[in-house]
């Protein structure tokens, strides 16, 4: 039994790694920003995509801020899962 239970929590948190995939947010629409990063729900996810839609793409990954809602906190912990390129994380730059 306790192998199962072993097992069952192994898959579990191998899926919750599996999901954390990184995200382009001067791309990406608000569902795809809402899955990738955590505390941040559709709402906040719109006011992403709207921000970037009014002020133009981010250039940092701190500008983040500058959107209702989102705050540093936010940012930091999700730092290494936010892109502003296809291919370099933002918290590289």
């Amino acid at each position: 039994m306790k192998s199962f239970i072993t097992l069952i929590a192994a898959t579990l948190l191998s899926l919750c790694a599996w999901a954390a995939q990184p995200v382009n947010v001067n791309s990406a629409n608000a569902e795809e920003i809402a899955e990738a990063l955590k505390g941040v729900g559709m709402s906040k996810a719109e006011a992403i995509v709207d921000y970037r839609n009014a002020n133009g793409k981010f250039k940092h990954v701190d500008e983040l801020v500058n959107v209702k809602g989102i705050g540093i906190r936010t940012v930091d912990i999700n730092r290494e899962f936010i892109l502003l390129e296809n291919s370099k994380l933002a918290a590289s730059e």
